[in-house]
């Protein structure tokens, strides 16, 4: 299956269950993965025919400034299925990855939908 690809989209949104995470916005990285038949598109070499990653990029952006949140978990699932209603792919991984545990690369949540 093809797949469109956004990987460590950089947004910065107010999200933690502790005070001291929710003073300021934080920044989290979001990687999205939309399964979805490239073909037409390709061979028509036109963007009518795929789903627009910028605007993809841009709509998790508003996600993200929308509210605040307590868990990434729920933003993960808010991104994944705005993304499937809003852009229609078969199906769509979100990864989102928190900077906010010392000694820890990073903390993340990954949430598949299907069509």
């Amino acid at each position: 299956m093809d797949a469109i690809i956004i990987r460590d989209f950089e947004i910065s949104c107010c999200v933690g269950v502790y005070d001291a995470e929710r003073e300021k916005p934080q920044r989290l990285l979001v990687s999205v993965e939309m399964a979805s038949d490239v073909a037409t598109a390709a061979v028509k070499d036109d963007l009518r025919w795929s789903i627009d990653y910028d605007a993809v990029c841009k709509r998790i952006e508003s996600i993200g400034k929308e509210r605040s949140w307590n868990l990434i978990e729920t933003l993960a699932v808010e991104i994944a299925e705005t993304i499937m209603r809003e852009f229609a792919p078969m199906s769509v991984i979100v990864e989102v990855k928190k900077f906010a545990v010392p000694g820890t690369a990073y903390v993340g949540v990954r949430v598949t939908r299907p069509q």
